[in-house]
């Protein structure tokens, strides 16, 4: 690959990386512990990951039990996860925390389905931006004379079979997504 498009790749391989984190966020009628990845706690003045405070894990399909190593925080863990987006009301019975998952109805399946389709969109928007961005330098680099007609032709034809290869890794990441949400 082409020193001049390696950045580009970059840009675009965090992209899908953000997208495959925004993804196993997003519950789908199984307890998945990645739901919790963006809850925080203010633990001795610090906002810090619950998973640095607590021991997670998943008994059973639709429960995930938190445990903290220090009991005090079970008052901070339940109020973090009232507060998140989650939409899922914690039970504590004084040593640990619970969290039922309810089953989906097919309507809030279609709705999760929407929005993983519109999250895997965004990415595809953000890659072509990447695209764009790249298509820009070459022009530059055209006019400043620095590079021929035909290594720019070369430049953005392996430009759009990189932005074609990584849209393709989006729509298969997103079609994943939408399987297992609307698997009953």
């Amino acid at each position: 690959m082409d020193e001049r498009i390696k950045g580009y790749d970059h840009k675009m391989t965090r992209t899908l990386d953000t997208l495959a984190e925004e993804l196993s966020a997003i519950r789908a009628g199984r307890a998945n512990p990645h739901v919790l990845d963006r809850i925080t706690i203010d633990y001795y003045g610090t906002q810090t990951p619950l998973q640095q405070v607590a021991n997670i894990t998943v008994p059973e399909a639709r429960i995930i039990q938190i445990q903290p190593w220090e009991p005090k925080l079970i008052k901070d863990i339940t109020k973090a996860i009232q507060t998140s987006d989650l939409g899922i009301n914690p039970n504590n019975d004084g040593k640990s925390v619970r969290l039922v998952f309810p089953e989906l109805t097919e309507e809030r399946r279609k709705e999760i389905a929407k929005d993983v389709k519109k999250k895997g969109e965004e990415a595809k928007v953000a890659v072509r931006n990447v695209r764009r961005d790249a298509m820009d330098s070459f022009k530059k680099m055209k006019k400043a004379e620095d590079i021929s007609e035909d290594e720019i032709k070369d430049l953005e034809d392996d430009t759009q079979k990189l932005t074609d290869q990584y849209i393709k890794k989006i729509d298969a990441a997103v079609e994943a997504k939408v399987k297992e949400v609307m698997t009953v």
